[in-house]
């Protein structure tokens, strides 16, 4: 079980920094405006992995401990993490060197709930196996 919880979580990694990815060159092409120096691949990369998978951990502490309601708590505790989690980019203090920052919440708020997204997405590839 912990196996499939651990692919959830990469899979939803995966999804939420391709996304990312993407939606930061289609910000760049309609604001050209580049953030690389804030926020660059590696650091989309990391936090879509990181995320994910602790999201992982808390997911499969919640179903191991709350065995039915566990599922139903988990995607309540990660919508309003996501939410709590807008005032970060929000709240940001960026580089003087850096053009145009009342552009970066624009970026990177959106980019908060990709993780949760992603992971909503993908959950029905998974969760049919853990019924079995």
């Amino acid at each position: 079980m912990f196996k499939r919880v651990f692919f959830h979580g990469l899979t939803a990694s995966i999804l939420s920094a391709v996304a990312a990815i993407l939606y930061k060159r289609i910000y760049f092409f309609a604001t050209e405006t580049d953030f690389s120096k804030v926020l660059d691949l590696q650091r989309i990369l990391g936090l879509s992995l990181l995320i994910c998978l602790v999201a992982s951990l808390v997911n499969y502490g919640l179903i191991k401990w709350l065995k039915k309601k566990g599922d139903i708590i988990f995607n309540f505790l990660f919508s309003i993490f996501s939410f709590a989690a807008v005032m970060i980019p929000i709240s940001i203090t960026l580089p003087l060197n850096v053009q145009l920052p009342e552009l970066f919440p624009g970026l990177a708020v959106p980019m908060v709930f990709f993780p949760a997204i992603a992971w909503y997405t993908v959950n029905p590839l998974f969760t049919h196996n853990l019924k079995n």
